[in-house]
């Protein structure tokens, strides 16, 4: 809010100077204050359901995932943000990552809230400039926006006469981001296959990356400069704590890994990039669920209660509107639960198994999750398979009745066809992994929810995955190029799987065959993270996400 203080004027001021100064200021001042109520009513007029467009998000400023020649960041002043439409899932990820920002960056040195001497020097001076302009503007801006931009680079100017610049905590967190962003941006120029950073564990390189070199760089940053800090309130078994064995394994293994803090963890909230709310959705409904009830009201208003907690003792959430906080779940209730808290829906980084486009998961800002079905804890015994020459099964599936798109595979295949063996339940003395390992495609439809652990089944048994579902994000599609080494088959095309499959030739099939081999990398489980498993490309999707907002105090 705008605090406007009394002036009061010096005696020996003629009522006719009184009059020369307050005529101008007034007539300056109304325009703004005019606008500074229109937008405050402006703004909670929008609805909190829709990220297209411009919505409200707090005193943030956006980065456009159109592309990255698009970037546009809205006057602060405004409070809201303007984001591009959501891309599609097989977007290049040079054409999802955010532009360079227009500002300079320099960071101070070590410390807390430090002092920095801007150089005299042309190079300080256009600095300087460019720095107290505040963001970018539009075009056709207002006369006033642009008095106001005079102004402050008048004020900036002084600066280099050898004023000292104060930068925050957050100041400094959000610098570190610009000079990623700009790091990235000038990665994604080479459009070339290969990254050209060396690495000596993994070079991204091939076709099933959107732009590899891009994604080298971007996860170097990361490793170097991401920092989480994990929320300490909440008490287990419900926060702090998740199922490690079971189709919702990679929502305990997240948790488990974020608290042990070997990696990505800072213990300072001030130094943070990002927030995690260590609460798992599976236990609340293993806990406070009532069996046989109509609704999740008791899940929905434990999480609205934690939020209320978190920000009742920290600035964070309020800060940013929970915009840089982020939540994980491969519950199918998941989506639903963040709904009792609007700034966690429409706001934060969900990270969900259940990524469904037409329940408001929002690719720009919400991650897709990988379902993995861990029987054992582990995945010994599931990663691999015979050659592709010994692959005698065209395609297969095994699965219960769980949805009208698997009721609809059944119907149309279910014990019809010697090539595509399609199955409610495997006949007595088949094994459900050995018929994977000996099929050529895997068939992966959606069951109640989008979300299906098949995928990553497939991609273990080095079986190329056909994904058959409506409105389901695939996981890490900004960094994966899914057409690459999967097959989609649209709902409607379920009767003509067969003759889709078969007109993909051998050499087709040879080549998507040696890349799932290649992407297994980014599904694997392991225990301690491996560089660029299965953990480790969680965090780079939320990573992504946090390069995507810019935050004010």
């Amino acid at each position: 809010m705008w605090c406007l203080k009394k002036l009061q004027l010096p005696s020996f001021l003629s009522s006719n100077l009184v009059l020369l100064v307050f005529i101008p200021l007034v007539l300056v001042l109304v325009p703004i204050l005019a606008c500074t109520l229109l937008g405050s009513s402006f703004v909670s007029s929008f609805s909190s359901s829709s990220w297209n467009g411009i919505k409200p998000v707090g005193i943030l400023t956006s980065y456009s995932l159109r592309s990255l020649g698009s970037y546009e960041e809205q006057d602060e002043n405004l409070q809201i943000v303007a984001l591009a439409e959501p891309p599609s899932f097989t977007s290049p990820f040079n054409n999802s990552l955010v532009a360079e920002d227009a500002i300079p960056h320099h960071p101070p040195q070590e410390g807390g809230e430090e002092v920095e001497k801007d150089e005299v020097s042309n190079e300080g001076e256009e600095h300087s400039n460019n720095a107290t302009a505040g963001v970018l503007r539009h075009e056709g801006e207002s006369e006033t926006e642009k008095d106001e931009i005079s102004n402050e680079e008048e004020h900036g100017n002084n600066a280099t006469a050898g004023v000292l610049k104060m930068y925050s905590r957050l100041e400094r967190v959000e610098a570190i981001l610009a000079k990623s962003r700009s790091s990235i941006r000038e990665a994604a120029r080479n459009g070339s296959m290969i990254s050209n950073h060396q690495d000596p564990d993994y070079v991204p390189q091939g076709p099933m990356y959107h732009n590899a070199n891009s994604f080298h760089r971007s996860y170097l940053e990361m490793e170097k400069s991401f920092k989480a800090y994990v929320y300490e309130e909440g008490e287990p078994p419900i926060f702090h704590n998740g199922p490690c064995r079971s189709i919702y394994s990679t929502e305990g293994r997240f948790i488990h890994e974020m608290e042990k803090g070997n990696f990505y963890r800072t213990e300072d909230p001030d130094e943070a990039m990002v927030y995690f709310l260590p609460f798992s959705v599976v236990v609340m409904v293993h806990y406070l669920y009532v069996p046989g009830a109509h609704d999740m009201h008791t899940i929905g208003t434990t999480v609205a209660d934690y939020v209320k907690v978190i920000s009742s003792r920290h600035t964070f959430w309020n800060r940013s509107l929970g915009a840089d906080h982020f939540m994980l779940s491969c519950h199918d209730w998941g989506p639903h639960s963040t709904s009792y808290v609007p700034h966690l829906f429409n706001n934060s980084i969900r990270v969900l198994c259940n990524a469904n486009t037409s329940e408001g998961f929002n690719p720009i800002k919400d991650v897709s999750l990988p379902e993995i079905h861990l029987k054992t804890g582990d995945i010994k015994g599931l990663v691999g398979g015979p050659s592709p020459s010994t692959r005698s099964i065209l395609a297969f599936f095994a699965g219960g009745l769980h949805g009208n798109i698997r009721h609809h595979l059944l119907e149309q295949w279910k014990g019809k066809d010697e090539e595509v063996l399609v199955y409610e339940k495997l006949p007595r003395g088949k094994s459900y992994e050995s018929m994977l390992k000996n099929s050529k495609f895997c068939l992966c439809p959606s069951g109640y929810e989008v979300a299906s652990p098949r995928i990553v089944e497939a991609i273990y048994a080095e079986c190329i995955p056909v994904l058959i579902s409506d409105s389901y994000v695939p996981p890490f599609s900004d960094v994966l190029n899914w057409k690459s080494f999967s097959v989609t088959v649209a709902v409607k095309d379920i009767p003509n799987i067969k003759k889709i499959l078969m007109s993909i030739s051998q050499s087709q099939y040879l080549r998507m065959h040696r890349r799932v081999k290649q992407v297994q990398r980014h599904f694997m489980i392991n225990g301690p993270p491996k560089r660029f498993d299965l953990f480790h490309m969680i965090v780079h999707s939320i990573w992504l996400r946090r390069l995507n907002i810019r935050v004010h105090e």
